[in-house]
């Protein structure tokens, strides 16, 4: 009997995110029919060392932000060399793909166009075994549904007018489901939209608030106020996390908090974490070093690194080799994981792989520009993850909600929650 998931034909088109933009679409067939659809996420606020999406540069289309020339290099360079092989054989795949590009950042045929077909494969050869993503990528398991990390307010590079730091995240961690936590979430947003609205606040067009606090601590003490106002414990039922992204504000060795006209020296900015921990129930940081500051991270970690999650971001780019890295400095506790930083399936689950040896979390993440290709939940329910971070429970979010809600009703009885075991290092009650 012949192999039922040879791939037959690789296409591609070039599609819009939810931003406007175009990004690339990869569609895998295969002998038996089977097929795979995925598409590529864009960022606003992007690390140094991400590999290179390949832009057309026309400025008569899309501002130059087309994808033609990538989904052209599918079409003629791709499919040519894939034809024939089976779509199972995923590392085999992603290793020809980067033979076919042959550059150190996946910029000659475009990350964008790469890692379209690198998921697309894999969605197709989880439909020839009538799996879902999760349980072809996962096998036995175990499996568990992610806590949702929602970005509620937001600052820095996604709003004009507003707080310095990227993102401020609501974790409904104690509570026992993903459907609960989605129930907090939405409360807790339009809590956090009636408050705001009395400031200025607004929706911004990545989804969440915007609103022209005078602090940054003002941002931690209106999701602590939204919280408690939609009928949750602070520190119990629901935490607060942040994403500084403070890559943005390093410049000289020094952190420009501009919302507050301050400079802060690394040691500095390490105190203000300790001091916010201290104060609220913030039980993850992203990024609050700069991917230059090395020694800062170091410092930090060896500093708060048993009281709070640590996730590197920008420090990684979900790049296996700069993970090691940071496991051998002991910089950081966790790691962000965004397929499009990387480029390829095989690499980002050598990253989450690496990460979890080294007894980290991983993070799984949209991105501003998304799109309806809900992958990352299917990955976020894999053993070594259990985390998702996300918009709030609104607007292009949704696509990713509503994967998992589907996702924890087809599990029925055997559906758990990560919960606080997502964070068992750091919430005492979790057994």
């Amino acid at each position: 009997m012949s192999n039922p998931d040879i791939i037959s034909r690789v296409r591609a088109r070039e599609i819009l995110n939810f931003l406007g933009n175009p990004t690339v679409e990869a569609e895998v067939l295969l002998s038996d029919g089977s097929c795979g659809l995925a598409a590529v996420p864009a960022g606003i606020s992007v690390g140094s060392s991400e590999v290179g999406q390949l832009l057309d540069g026309d400025p008569k289309r899309y501002a130059g932000r087309g994808v033609i020339k990538a989904v052209r290099n599918v079409q003629e360079v791709i499919e040519p060399a894939l034809k024939g092989m089976s779509a199972s054989q995923q590392e085999m795949i992603d290793r020809k793909l980067l033979e076919l590009d042959g550059t150190s950042n996946k910029s000659r045929l475009g990350a964008n166009a790469i890692l379209a077909v690198s998921l697309a494969m894999a969605h197709a050869a989880a439909a020839s075994k009538k799996l879902p993503l999760y349980r072809y990528l996962g096998g036995d398991g175990p499996f568990a549904l992610p806590v949702p990390a929602f970005d509620m307010l937001e600052g820095g590079a996604h709003a004009q007018n507003s707080v310095d730091f990227q993102e401020y995240l609501v974790i409904p961690a104690g509570v026992s489901s993903f459907q609960e936590a989605l129930e907090a979430g939405v409360a807790i947003f339009h809590a956090l939209l009636n408050l705001l609205r009395k400031k200025g606040g607004s929706i911004q067009h990545t989804g969440p608030l915007a609103a022209p606090l005078k602090t940054n601590q003002e941002g931690v003490e209106a999701l602590a106020a939204a919280i408690e106002t939609a009928g949750y414990s602070l520190g119990k039922q629901c935490f607060i996390g942040i994403d500084a992204a403070t890559s943005e504000l390093y410049k000289d060795g020094k952190y420009f908090l501009h919302c507050e006209k301050r400079e802060l020296t690394s040691s500095e900015m390490n105190d203000l974490w300790s001091e916010w921990i201290d104060a609220y129930p913030i039980i993850t940081i992203e990024d609050p070093m700069s991917e230059e500051d090395w020694d800062g991270w170091q410092a930090i970690t060896k500093h708060i690194g048993e009281r709070v999650q640590l996730v590197g971001d920008d420090l990684f780019t979900t790049n296996p080799e700069r993970v090691k890295k940071g496991i051998a400095l002991g910089v950081a506790n966790a790691v962000l994981i965004k397929p499009n930083q990387i480029g390829t399936l095989s690499e980002t689950l050598e990253t989450i792989r690496i990460a979890s040896e080294a007894g980290w979390a991983a993070m799984l993440s949209t991105r501003s520009g998304e799109t309806e290709d809900a992958t990352i939940t299917d990955l976020s329910m894999l053993s070594g993850c259990g985390q998702i971070k996300t918009g709030p429970p609104f607007a292009k979010s949704v696509v990713k909600h509503n994967r998992l809600l589907r996702i924890e009703e087809e599990l029925g009885g055997e559906a758990k929650y990560k919960g606080v075991q997502a964070f068992r290092k750091l919430l005492p009650d979790s057994g």
